[in-house]
């Protein structure tokens, strides 16, 4: 029986070693550090407007040519409204919001696939995550405030995007998506 344990834990770390060196592409233990453009797509077109988001993710290997990152993005803006009735004077009013997006991405990389060399990295990805959303609207704004009611804080976004690496510790990325358009710096 010890025999039998004995061979078994030795076949799994021989696979997991073995998928882990297959894993050994530039790819993972990345550090991601982008600034986007959102409110055109996907989840952010409710705002009406783009506006700034920043993004920080970090990638790990998973199989080769694979990653999961976990990501956070931040963004903050403001709408004006003009609203007035009998009671109240003819105004404008400010509605803000900031919000927390967190999630998991998963990426595959098509340099092999593309022969792309060492300077560049091609990939295709798929992030789902929530979003965290505080709204506040201007005192004495009676209006509809479900203007920006969301269905669910739940959201899917596909990517597609490039990576150039200036070297083997630093690279810039960019991230076309259906939720934000980033560019970035990749840290190796």
């Amino acid at each position: 029986m010890k025999s039998k344990t004995l061979h078994s834990f030795l076949l799994a770390l021989l696979i997991l070693f073995g998928f882990n060196s297959m894993a050994q592409e530039k790819h993972g233990s990345t550090l991601n550090l982008g600034v986007g453009i959102g409110g055109n797509y996907g989840y952010y077109k409710l705002a009406g407007k783009s506006f700034p988001v920043l993004h920080l993710d970090y990638e790990f290997d998973v199989a080769k040519n694979f990653t999961l990152a976990p990501f956070v993005n931040f963004y903050s803006y403001t709408n004006s409204y003009y609203w007035g009735n009998k009671n109240n004077p003819d105004r404008y009013y400010n509605y803000r919001e900031s919000a927390v997006q967190l999630g998991g991405k998963g990426t595959y990389y098509f340099d092999d696939l593309l022969d792309a060399g060492s300077k560049w990295d091609f990939y295709l990805a798929g992030s789902l995550g929530f979003t965290i959303v505080k709204s506040t609207w201007d005192e004495g704004y009676f209006g509809d405030r479900n203007v920006y009611s969301r269905s669910s804080p739940l959201y899917l976004d596909l990517h597609i995007g490039s990576e150039y690496h200036f070297n083997n510790r630093i690279g810039m990325y960019l991230d076309l998506s259906t939720g934000v358009n980033t560019i970035g710096i990749a840290i190796h």
